[in-house]
Parts: C-alpha cells; sequence; structure tokens
C-alpha cells in the first residue's frame, strides 16, 4: 500500500477553540504529552503503512514547514500552501488535489484528531471496494450530524442546535444520524472538477452523493479524541498517559508527577 493511497493531514485550521494555546504557533504544532498533534499524527500514518503524506498549512503555516524539514521521518512529505487564503476543508482538498495524481485513494486525517482507528486495514477495504467514498463515523452526541439511508448512503446533512437541515435530494423520510469521525477515504480524483475556492468538504460529499456512492463506514475505536479544546486536550493527556501502552509515545513526561495530579495510583501503590 506503499503509494497506493496518499494520507492528507488537515492542519492550516486557526485553532479558535485553542485559545491562548495557538495565539503563537498553529494548531496542529500544539503539544499533547510532550509532543506536537502533527508528531502524533504523521508517525500513526507511518505505523499504519502510509509513507506519502501531504499537509496542508494556513495559519503560522512556516512553523509546521519547518518542523517537517527538521524532523526525519519515513515518508514523502509535500505542503499544499494555503498561507495566501485560507480555503476550509472542501477547498483544501481541491486545491491538494495535484498532488494526489500519482495515487488510487486518498485518507484525510484532521490534525486534531487522536485515535488507534486501525486505518491501514480501512483503507486497504476501501481500495478493494467500488465506493468513491467513505466517511468514517460513529454513534456518538454531537450537535451536527450526517445522515444516512439505510444502505449507509449519504443524504443529508443536520444542525441539531438551530434545526437545519441540508439534503442530497428533497427531504428524506427515515435516516439514521452518524457523527462524523473526522476521518475519510476517497478516490484520488473524485474532487478534481470543483473550483478552487474556500468550501466545505461537507457541502461538496452532499453534492457528490447525487451521482456517487458516498458512504458512512461506522468505526468503534479503543479510542478516539477530538482535541479542538483545552479541556478535550487535557482529558486525553488524562487518558492516553494512564495507560502504560503508551508511555513510550510521550517525551519529556514526569508520569509520576502526571499521576499525581490526577489522583492516580502509581504502579507500586
Amino acid at each position: 500500500m506503499k503509494h497506493d493511497i496518499t494520507a492528507m493531514i488537515l492542519a492550516a485550521g486557526l485553532g479558535t477553540r485553542l485559545k491562548a494555546l495557538t495565539q503563537d504557533k498553529p494548531k496542529a504544532l500544539v503539544p499533547l504529552n510532550g509532543k506536537p498533534l502533527l508528531q502524533h499524527c504523521i508517525e500513526n500514518l507511518i505505523a499504519n503503512g502510509f509513507h506519502r503524506i501531504v499537509i496542508n498549512v494556513h495559519h503560522f503555516g512556516e512553523q509546521i514547514i519547518d518542523f517537517v524539514e527538521h524532523h526525519q521521518f519515513d515518508a514523502d512529505i509535500e505542503i499544499s500552501d494555503e498561507r495566501d487564503l485560507l480555503m476550509d476543508t472542501g477547498g483544501g482538498i481541491v486545491k491538494a488535489t495535484p498532488l494526489f495524481k500519482n495515487s488510487k485513494a486518498v485518507l484525510v486525517h484532521n490534525v486534531d484528531i487522536i485515535s488507534n482507528v486501525n486505518l491501514g486495514e480501512m483503507s486497504r477495504q476501501f481500495l478493494a471496494s467500488g465506493d468513491d467514498a467513505w466517511l468514517l463515523t460513529q454513534d456518538r452526541e454531537t450537535n451536527r450530524k450526517l445522515l444516512f439511508r439505510d444502505d449507509q448512503q449519504l443524504i443529508g446533512w443536520r444542525n441539531k442546535a438551530d434545526g437545519s437541515f441540508k439534503w442530497v435530494y428533497d427531504s428524506f423520510g427515515e435516516f439514521k444520524e452518524m457523527a462524523f469521525s473526522g476521518l475519510h477515504l476517497f478516490r484520488s480524483e473524485l474532487f478534481a472538477s470543483f473550483e478552487c475556492k474556500p468550501q466545505s468538504v461537507i457541502d461538496l460529499y452532499l453534492y457528490l452523493a447525487k451521482t456517487k456512492r458516498i458512504l458512512s463506514k461506522p468505526i468503534q475505536p479503543d479510542y478516539w479524541f477530538d482535541l479542538g479544546k483545552p479541556e478535550q486536550l487535557e482529558y486525553a493527556e488524562n487518558y492516553l498517559i494512564t495507560s502504560p501502552c503508551h508511555f513510550e509515545d510521550f517525551e519529556g513526561i514526569d508520569t509520576l508527577a502526571f499521576k499525581a495530579r490526577y489522583d492516580m495510583p502509581s504502579k507500586s501503590e
């Protein structure tokens, strides 16, 4: 699978929900237990068999470029530069599409998502399918939900907070609501016909679902974290540092001090 699939890390966001943590750095370089989110993401992708990676940049983009240049990763990494204009999730993918030309498919991974989803196996299954895109979804509470038919085809989107809907066609009687995981797979040329401008990837998928197989693929990993807010970042640090299998992944962490902070028993107790 070395170059059958390109992984794209969406790292161009402003990180406004992380407040003070992103005043002098991009969200991608906010540390999680001593290591930047971007490094966690890159290393996880490599461990899952991805050795070609595209990273889009905007907010403090030069810091991300410098970080990549000064670290040796077992992957070919290219930058999709949005420093002149933030392209949003859909526009960022459209802009990066020429970088996918030598791959059969693309895995998109939000930089602020940390999980142990088996991305390598999921990607192999996608390559073997005849589908155009898989949206990795979860049955969890969130205000924004993707809507699917019984056959898993995307038919709409809902904002529960304000009651608004977006439909592929007209409104649909029965549907299943699923939360988007920030992970998705698609054929490398799927977005090639779209205008390169700022736009939402969900809006693009809703348009594509009129003629393409855009499916929900539910996931149930051991852990999945959206690290868009400081309290979510702290919760993930707490969870991961107390799992012995994760200790070796974190640099510069005094695990005894961390356990004491959260009133957790040490191994000697």
